[in-house]
């Protein structure tokens, strides 16, 4: 089996086992973080095939849907992955950027693992979080979760641990402040903090015209 073999063979897993999605986090999440990993690659000196699985398999399993268990993404691409003609190194590389990939293993204050591969996915996923997508993402989750628009008497949570952030249940438009906000100067990769910028722009444009409006002011 070719490699371009396996990648369309993990797309139709993908695509299946995210048919009924939250939209935040569908097929089509997927597939932007896996463009956007693929131009990334382009300027890094990257093995493409563990970033395209990467990409395609990071958020499998979130566990913000599954009550929080971190574990069960990794096992199921684990599970996935071993029914395919791939080196057990590559196979480890892939979850190991499962597992360390998202925002909030960050806040633990320490790296458990590193990779130029990882820099390139890590940086995709996050571009997908900012800029009008990411706008629209936050708001589509929030309603998901039945949260707040906005509310003045609760203040964005700034310098949270780990379990807090999980178990935050903040109006949406704090989310700009104790995440979003701050993913542009976390880019790893040059083409990654050189795409952050104008998402990062249009994000603080939308709240000051998101203020305006809230006061009556425009």
């Amino acid at each position: 089996m070719t490699s371009q073999e396996i990648i369309k063979q993990t797309i139709s897993f993908v695509k299946n086992t995210l048919k009924n999605a939250e939209g935040g986090h569908d097929w089509f999440h997927i597939e932007r973080v896996y463009k956007n990993s693929l131009l990334i690659a382009k300027h890094e000196p990257v093995d493409t095939f563990i970033v395209a699985l990467g990409a395609l398999l990071h958020d499998i399993a979130d566990s913000k849907f599954y009550d929080g268990d971190e574990t069960v993404g990794p096992k199921m691409a684990r599970t996935f992955l071993a029914k395919l003609p791939l080196d057990a190194a590559v196979v480890e590389h892939v979850i190991q950027i499962i597992e360390n990939i998202s925002f909030k293993t960050s806040l633990e204050g320490k790296h458990r693992f590193t990779s130029a591969e990882l820099d390139v996915v890590q940086d995709a996923d996050r571009l997908d979080a900012i800029g009008a997508i990411g706008i629209a993402r936050t708001f589509n989750y929030g309603g998901f979760k039945n949260r707040a628009i906005y509310d003045p008497e609760i203040p964005p949570k700034l310098d949270m641990t780990k379990a807090e952030y999980k178990a935050s249940t903040a109006p949406t438009v704090n989310h700009f402040y104790e995440k979003l906000l701050l993913l542009k100067d976390k880019m790893n990769t040059k083409t990654g903090k050189q795409l952050a910028v104008k998402r990062h722009e249009f994000m603080a444009l939308y709240l000051q015209q998101f203020y305006a409006e809230w006061e009556g002011k425009v």
